[in-house]
């Protein structure tokens, strides 16, 4: 018989102890069994598998290449469990299922919160939840099925085998400051004027850090070596309010705040374009919850695309 037949889901939480613990028998203790039968247990998973799933060193156990593939599995499994009783128990309560939607801040402004809307008027008895983080971190809960749809800038780099992607719409980036920065006093907005002051910069290696970049380059100049790194809208937000940092920020995240009042867009075209993308899993998607959920983010991009388009003709 297959080994994975009989595996059970008291299995799958045995082996995520151990990985977690690394000592046979702290992990005994948090399981509440033996330390015999649990190390009886392991021997016999890998003699069934014929493989090593973890090393008895000195200080512990440590998982091998093996151990690790399988702890990964596990994880996965472990998630959608999860998923499936909150979306069972949201049904059980007169609800349409559950979606948990994870947006970078080039979406946390605009499309997502719309596409949220869209869906409680389709669906009003759904239960969404949305996370914002860094694209890498959303990723990462992705592909562990922690989240259903990951918004954001489009990171191909980030993306797992087992997910799709689709682009939302094509924007630029913009500089943004207070309502009454100095900068805005200028007849005229030039590079060195930026550099004066202390910028607010997404952290290394996010699709948006990567844009300001490149973008940079092309102007020739240097990311000022005097910033503060942040991946917090909220917090980002509260730095450029009180003090003369200038920030950055996606069209539509610069817009919405804009005509919020909260900041101004800072007169200085930055090159080139990002793409916003949505991110989601197959094996997710035939829940209602979730399919609804990515209709309404397409109609919320189409939606937003023409005010989009007319701000970046607007400040041709």
């Amino acid at each position: 018989m297959d080994w994975t037949h009989r595996l059970r889901l008291r299995n799958l939480q045995m082996l995520l102890t151990l990985a977690e613990t690394g000592n046979m028998s702290q992990s005994a203790a948090l399981l509440n069994t033996t330390q015999p039968g649990l190390s009886k247990w392991l021997k016999d998973l890998e003699d069934d598998i014929g493989l090593p799933l973890f090393e008895r060193q000195a200080r512990g156990l440590r998982p091998t290449a093996y151990g690790e593939a399988l702890i990964e599995h596990a994880r996965r499994i472990e998630a959608q469990l999860d998923t499936a009783r909150d979306d069972l128990d949201a049904m059980r309560e007169g609800g349409s299922g559950l979606v948990a939607i994870g947006t970078s801040g080039a979406s946390s402004a605009d499309t997502v919160p719309l596409a949220v809307l869209l869906l409680l008027q389709r669906m009003p008895r759904v239960q969404a939840r949305v996370i914002e983080n860094t694209m890498d971190r959303l990723m990462n809960q992705l592909a562990h099925s922690e989240i259903d749809i990951v918004v954001g800038r489009s990171a191909p780099e980030l993306q797992d085998r087992n997910v799709r992607a689709e682009a939302l719409y094509l924007e630029p980036l913009h500089f943004v400051a207070r309502a009454r920065h100095p900068v805005f006093s200028l007849d005229r907005v030039d590079w060195p004027d930026m550099q004066r002051y202390r910028w607010v910069v997404w952290p290394r290696g996010t699709p948006i850090r990567n844009a300001l970049e490149t973008a940079l380059a092309e102007a020739g100049y240097p990311l000022p070596n005097d910033t503060v790194e942040s991946n917090s809208t909220i917090l980002n937000l509260t730095l450029l309010n009180n003090s003369d940092m200038i920030g950055l920020a996606s069209h539509r995240t610069a817009s919405r705040l804009q005509a919020l009042g909260a900041l101004r867009i800072v007169p200085l075209r930055l090159a080139g374009f990002g793409a916003i993308s949505m991110y989601w899993r197959d094996d997710g998607a035939n829940r209602a919850a979730v399919a609804a959920a990515l209709e309404c983010l397409r109609s919320a991009a189409t939606r937003s695309t023409g005010d989009a388009i007319a701000g970046i003709v607007g400040e041709g």
